[in-house]
């Protein structure tokens, strides 16, 4: 199940897990900071409390968490819903997580407490519509979310204080490949001087698009052209993710390829994930450690480096099994987050036990109510944990 279980993992670009208590609720996160567990601890492989079951109903969590400013009050306390035997000091920020089959951004405090949601009744514009989100991250100074509705078409910007759409790029619920125009863009990132990097899957190209635009400002690769050979062409790009030297990491659908490019389109290398039948969303664990999965009914989390070793790799069984996870990213005590998208879960895997130690969502059921979601396909820490803000491109 897991090979050469790291240790120590940390990104030296995040802020540290050591952060007391009382600054990350200054900072508006309102997370404990997470303990490192000890290597081998967790009575099973996969189930971290004896008896509890990450598949079993959702209950009451009650830890409390300070609120973030733009959340509403009135969320903060009560139940939260998370699966038996969740830990949620393992978490150091309240996560959002795009639930994609509800049409929704939500944002989870670690207690399984909803905290913000998107959209909620009237705050769409008349004739506006929200379908689909299938990743969604935050802006660099926090104030708004990018969200991307793949298989709508369009990359939408949220203000998090309005709740209202600011921004929008391309023709809701029409593909195409011209001006303004996209075919299953993923993983939309805003950048520092507000631009917008975004794969455009199915027209196999990378875009970025300059703030407020209407055009993409420049391409990476050939419309049509869907094979490995960046940056004349990509095998359908579905990630492009700041990394900290200021580049970014490109993961290629065909044929299981990451690589690192600057903005410039130079091309530092290019590896294969071993044993990766379908790469989803690579992103930086640290120097040399990036972290992929499988979007597979036989899903996996995998660590390697830019020569292609195998650096850890989560396969699962029996409640730990996954089923078509679309993205991981790493915290900062050395666990991971996973969306397990067709289990409609979110969880946090110990690479140290391969133990499921928080879990929201009910395993294989999906649902709208507290403790549910359907399909979740992607999510972001809150600042100042997000990927984007932690990054020289981002922050």
């Amino acid at each position: 199940m897991t090979t050469n279980p790291p240790t120590g993992r940390r990104r030296a670009w995040r802020l540290a897990a050591a952060l007391t208590g009382a600054a990350l609720a200054a900072a508006g996160c309102g997370a404990q900071t997470a303990p490192v567990r000890a290597a081998g601890t967790g009575p099973s492989p996969e189930v971290r409390t004896s008896g509890a079951t990450p598949g079993g109903s959702p209950t009451p969590a009650g830890t409390a968490a300070a609120p973030a400013p733009w959340a509403d009050p009135a969320t903060g306390t009560g139940p939260g819903y998370l699966a038996p035997g969740s830990d949620p000091t393992v978490l150091p920020a309240d996560l959002l997580i795009a639930d994609k089959k509800n049409n929704r951004l939500v944002v989870v405090d670690p207690a399984g407490r909803v905290r913000w949601e998107f959209p909620r009744p009237g705050d769409l514009a008349a004739g506006q519509e929200f379908r689909i989100p299938d990743d969604a991250f935050f802006s660099p100074d926090g104030r708004q979310i990018i969200a991307t509705e793949e298989d709508y078409f369009t990359i939408r910007v949220i203000d998090i204080a309005t709740h209202r759409i600011v921004y929008q790029y391309g023709t809701p619920g029409h593909p195409g490949a011209g001006p303004g125009q996209l075919n299953n863009p993923d993983d939309a990132m805003l950048l520092k001087d507000g631009s917008i990097l975004s794969p455009d899957i199915k027209n196999c190209r990378i875009l970025l698009i300059p703030p407020g635009g209407t055009a993409p400002a420049t391409v990476f690769g050939r419309t049509g052209t869907c094979r490995h050979a960046p940056p004349a062409t990509f095998g359908s790009p579905n990630g492009a993710f700041p990394i900290a030297d200021g580049n970014v990491l490109v993961t290629e659908i065909n044929g299981s390829w990451v690589s690192e490019m600057t903005l410039s389109g130079q091309v530092l290398w290019s590896t294969r994930v071993p044993g990766v039948a379908y790469p989803s969303d690579t992103n930086e664990v640290s120097a040399d450690r990036y972290l992929t999965v499988d979007y597979s009914a036989a899903g996996q989390v995998v660590e390697f480096n830019r020569a292609g070793q195998v650096l850890w790799r989560y396969t699962g069984t029996g409640a730990g099994r996954l089923d078509h996870p679309s993205l991981a990213l790493p915290l900062p005590n050395g666990d991971v987050v996973v969306n397990d998208d067709y289990n409609h879960r979110v969880v946090v895997i110990d690479p140290r036990t391969s133990a499921i130690v928080w879990q929201y969502g009910r395993t294989g059921v999906p649902g709208a109510g507290p403790g549910y979601l359907n399909n979740p396909d992607g999510m972001d820490l809150v600042p100042p944990y997000a990927l984007s803000p932690t990054h020289p491109l981002g922050g």
